[in-house]
């Protein structure tokens, strides 16, 4: 495990000011330019473009997390670093997180490294001597965990940094179950309630879905909805298999290309069983666990009204170091 150092100021030890300040404090957000990839399945994914690499420079591809897009607070940051730092970077919305409907009745869920696969194709193909680098944040860390330990030495990427992954879904979701971390297990499930709304309203998707108009409020734990509709929805064999097979924390022994992963052991939307212990981890991984930092926070120092972060200078370090 790294030694390196993080440390809140007093004003932020609290998990909960890491992990709702900084949603709270948006930072402008550079200009992007949209781009649409077809899916083999006749869906799509958009990808929100800072900047092309130029010949031969590396190419930053970000994954956010949970009904997140490049609008979300922690990809704003990371697409302004990168511009300072004159990176080329690249913003991969999961399905249905664009701000337009996918197309089709399935959506995204925590284990789908298909996705990302055929997007990295795409991009090694369109920029065939740029190295691909990616960061992948909260579910979209997940996604890229799983992404590097299931191709190993064959991944597209060659080096990457996962923040505050729920590795371990059935302890993630038991976790959002209680006290405070209730509040953000509501916001979240009201937002993919809606987006079930909105294909159930749709009547070329709704004999597809798996739940009833009826039937959708009382989906208000992570788990339930799950069971309902992302088990169902994506060929899983219930809630118990969707969490065993797509959950990041097995594949971190089998990753190949060097990946840093950042844990705060006071995250409100996880537990110690995302902990991996020495054994689970392969050579290649360099892990971090912080006591503070909260979900996808990890604020060390400014004013409540102007955080700084200590996520944007070590993602950029690691990734550019040899």
């Amino acid at each position: 495990m790294n030694t390196e150092t993080f440390s809140p100021p007093w004003w932020a030890k609290s998990p909960h000011i890491q992990t709702i300040l900084p949603v709270l404090t948006k930072v402008a957000r550079p200009a992007l330019k949209r781009q649409r990839i077809e899916l083999d399945d006749g869906d799509f994914i958009d990808l929100d473009w800072l900047r092309v690499p130029d010949p031969g420079q590396a190419l930053v591809v970000l994954l956010h997390g949970l009904e997140g897009s490049a609008d979300s607070h922690y990809i704003r940051r990371m697409l302004r670093h990168c511009q300072q730092h004159n990176l080329a970077a690249v913003v991969h919305h999961h399905r249905n997180c664009s701000g337009e409907n996918n197309r089709l009745a399935r959506s995204y869920h925590s284990g789908d490294t298909g996705d990302i696969a055929q997007v990295l194709r795409h991009l090694k193909n369109h920029y065939p001597q740029s190295s691909l680098l990616a960061v992948g944040y909260s579910l979209g860390g997940n996604v890229l965990t799983k992404y590097l330990g299931e191709q190993q030495q064959h991944s597209l990427i060659e080096r990457a940094v996962v923040v505050s992954a729920p590795l371990q879904l059935a302890a993630c979701a038991e976790r959002l179950k209680s006290g405070f971390s209730r509040v953000y297990q509501s916001h979240l499930i009201r937002q993919l309630q809606q987006k079930v709304r909105d294909k159930l309203a749709d009547k070329q998707l709704a004999g597809e879905m798996p739940v009833a108009p009826s039937q959708v409020e009382h989906l208000k734990t992570f788990h339930l909805f799950d069971d309902q509709v992302t088990a169902p929805l994506h060929g899983f064999d219930g809630v118990e298999d969707y969490y065993n097979k797509a959950s990041g924390l097995p594949y971190l022994q089998h990753i190949k290309k060097p990946t840093l992963v950042l844990h705060a052991a006071d995250d409100p939307f996880m537990n110690e069983a995302v902990i991996p212990s020495a054994p689970q981890l392969s050579q290649a991984v360099n892990y971090e666990l912080h006591s503070r930092g909260g979900h996808v926070g990890f604020i060390n120092g400014g004013t409540p009204l102007s955080p700084q972060y200590y996520l944007e200078p070590r993602i950029i370090q690691f990734l550019s170091s040899q």
